[in-house]
């Protein structure tokens, strides 16, 4: 269970999220919507701990995640994967190398600075690769795919660090709607056959009626709505979004959720 306390974070006056809180039980697809500057982005990177909260405090499995430092901190960033906007991809890198290196927390300092990955981490890359059908372009450079492939790269990378949470910050804000599409239903397999928790940024409305089960509000740094997206009233939408409602809201796409029937994480041979 992730538990939100008080969570507030103050750049000087301005408060960029203010008293958030919320329990998120494991297992869950959560989508945090609102208008830009509502605090989103700010709200998942402290979970992370990218960024350090003013007062409050996170917990997971009763754990207190706002008091750990140095190594447990790290250990934390790996449990709690981040998927970010830009990618965040090494472009002169090959695809193979960007998802090991979703394996650092998990390997010895020299393997990692000599880039000599085991067979085991080699396998794990390669198998996430092909969950999201990327494994023929493990040896091609990053900075020469489009933006959908570089975010399943991405999405890969996190799936390897063998996380409890992924944390996806706007993961489609700048893909086309084929590749939104293929994007959110790869973060919707991870959640639905491995069982891990994704807290997704979107601002779209109708993208998060589509795909998840929860939907956390937020206005000028506040949590102003938290339930089920069917609670989810048009006049509620419209205070969230204030003058980008007609932007963000629609019919929802009529998805169907993608295929779970998909083979096990680690079982794929080295290519």
């Amino acid at each position: 269970m992730l538990v939100v306390e008080g969570l507030t974070c103050r750049f000087g006056t301005k408060a960029a999220v203010d008293n958030a809180s919320f329990s998120i039980p494991p297992g869950s697809f959560v989508g945090v919507i609102g208008r830009s500057g509502a605090g989103k982005s700010t709200l998942l990177r402290m979970i992370n701990r990218l960024a350090d909260s003013t007062e409050g405090r996170i917990l997971y499995e009763g754990e207190n995640v706002t008091a750990l430092r140095g190594k447990e901190l790290r250990q934390w960033r790996a449990r709690s994967a981040m998927i970010f906007q830009q990618f965040n991809l090494v472009g002169r890198l090959d695809v193979l190398t960007n998802v090991l290196m979703g394996r650092l927390a998990a390997t010895p300092s020299w393997r990692s600075l000599t880039q000599i990955w085991s067979e085991k981490d080699r396998a794990l890359a390669m198998s996430a690769l092909e969950q999201f059908d990327m494994a023929q372009l493990a040896s091609q450079r990053a900075d020469q795919l489009s933006g959908g492939q570089q975010q399943r790269v991405a999405i890969a990378r996190a799936l390897v660090q063998d996380p409890d949470i992924i944390l996806a910050d706007e993961p489609i804000a700048s893909l086309d709607p084929r590749n939104t599409r293929i994007v959110m239903d790869a973060l919707l397999r991870i959640n639905k056959h491995f069982g891990i928790t994704v807290i997704v940024n979107l601002h779209s409305l109708d993208l998060a009626r589509s795909y998840c089960d929860r939907l956390i509000g937020m206005s000028a740094g506040r949590v102003v709505f938290d339930g089920a997206p069917a609670a989810l009233t048009e006049h509620v939408a419209r205070e969230l979004y204030d003058l980008e409602a007609d932007e963000v809201m629609g019919t929802a796409s009529g998805h169907v959720p993608a295929d779970t029937r998909i083979p096990a994480f680690g079982t794929a041979a080295v290519a």
